[in-house]
């Protein structure tokens, strides 16, 4: 008979978690790149505050089967029915989120985001516990299977979907990272969308065990950690998983130039994990530098090109086409007509246009053809770069 998890093991996690907290603070310690085999709660007490960059969690779904279950030919599906996801009471597992969600705010950075992974037993519980505790939700994410397993009793729908939701440590978080400019260019330049198609984890990527059995019922693609590390986190970061399983965030993060901790309270799982790392070859760092983002780069007004020279009063602008022009003022805007304005409000109006973005649709005419105005402010970015 299961010993399911009662709000008596979520207090004593409780206690152990102040005892401990102290500890960590005390010795500074450092978790990166190492696999805890041990309860969420207590390695989650021992992390320093304000240490991780992204937190990856997927954790038990409290699926709450009722029995065993076969397909129509009488065969039976290795469905998850272990310890670790089952609990006593949907209080327990309120209970027990609530715990680890809060620990795990404590050791992201004010900017670091979190993910979770749910179905429709325990992401409706997740979400409304992250909006207590104070995270800003950012994205609810679909991911959708292109493998998902029948429903073999034909009474609901296939479940073929799982859901992610992305938050902020608070609704403070503004410069949180997002590697917006990186997804919509390898999306045929499409903004990403918040709907995942990817299949399960299956073929060589699957671990066995020496059975030739799963070796964890729940493994998740890496194609599934690769998007979510790519988008939210840069080489260097420290992600955090506290449900480490078989490591899949661990290899990602590996092969990505990211640091990671991995928490695993199963020995088995926690083994097969290092194994796994330990064969991952990191890429190249040249492929995963990431370039700054456009929002990121500094301001640069249109009359400091004015004060350095590079275009000078007096200067006619036009558009790629030579269809319309403006004359440079000193003071840094532009005339149209008898109308004076900025580059983008003097673009907007010739085109009849609400808004426009002067330093593309502006050129100048030179000896060698049209240049786009962008390329002078370009030069003063890097020269405040190099300076």
């Amino acid at each position: 008979m299961r010993i399911l998890r009662s709000e008596a093991t979520s207090q004593r996690r409780r206690e152990q978690v102040s005892r401990t907290r102290s500890f960590a603070q005390a010795e500074g310690l450092s978790f990166r790149n190492q696999i805890l085999n041990e309860d969420c709660l207590g390695a989650l007490a021992r992390l320093p505050e304000a240490s991780v960059d992204l937190v990856f969690a997927d954790p038990p779904y409290n699926l709450q089967l009722a029995g065993a279950l076969t397909r129509p030919d009488q065969s039976l599906v290795d469905a998850v029915d272990d310890e670790w996801d089952q609990f006593a009471s949907f209080s327990a597992y309120d209970s027990f989120t609530r715990d680890w969600l809060a620990l795990c705010r404590r050791a992201m950075k004010p900017n670091a985001t979190l993910f979770v992974i749910g179905s429709y037993h325990n992401i409706f519980r997740v979400g409304t516990i992250l909006q207590d505790l104070g995270f800003w939700i950012l994205n609810d994410i679909v991911w959708r299977k292109a493998n998902p397993m029948p429903n073999f009793r034909g009474r609901r729908f296939t479940n073929a979907h799982e859901t992610l939701i992305w938050a902020a440590r608070d609704a403070n978080a503004k410069k949180y990272t997002f590697h917006y400019e990186a997804l919509k260019a390898g999306n045929e330049d499409v903004q990403a969308r918040s709907d995942w198609y990817m299949p399960l984890c299956t073929g060589a990527e699957r671990l066995k065990d020496e059975a030739g059995a799963k070796a964890h019922p729940t493994q998740k693609p890496e194609a599934l950690l690769q998007k979510i590390l790519l988008s939210t986190s840069n080489p260097g970061d420290l992600v955090l998983d506290p449900f480490f399983g078989t490591g899949t965030t661990g290899a990602v993060a590996k092969k990505l130039g990211r640091d990671f901790i991995g928490i695993e309270r199963d020995p088995a799982y926690a083994k097969a994990a290092a194994a796994r790392i330990e064969s991952v070859e990191p890429l190249s760092p040249d492929l995963l530098a990431q370039p700054v983002a456009k929002r990121e780069e500094p301001r640069v007004a249109f009359s400091a090109l004015i004060e350095a020279g590079l275009i000078s009063p007096g200067t006619v602008l036009c558009d790629a086409k030579g269809r319309y022009n403006a004359v440079v003022r000193p003071d840094g805007q532009v005339q149209s007509g008898g109308i004076v304005g900025s580059i983008h409000k003097i673009g907007a109006l010739v085109q009849g246009l609400p808004a426009c973005n002067g330093w593309t649709f502006w050129h100048v005419r030179s000896a060698g053809g049209m240049n786009v105005i962008d390329t002078f402010r370009a030069e003063i970015r890097a020269a405040l770069k190099a300076a």
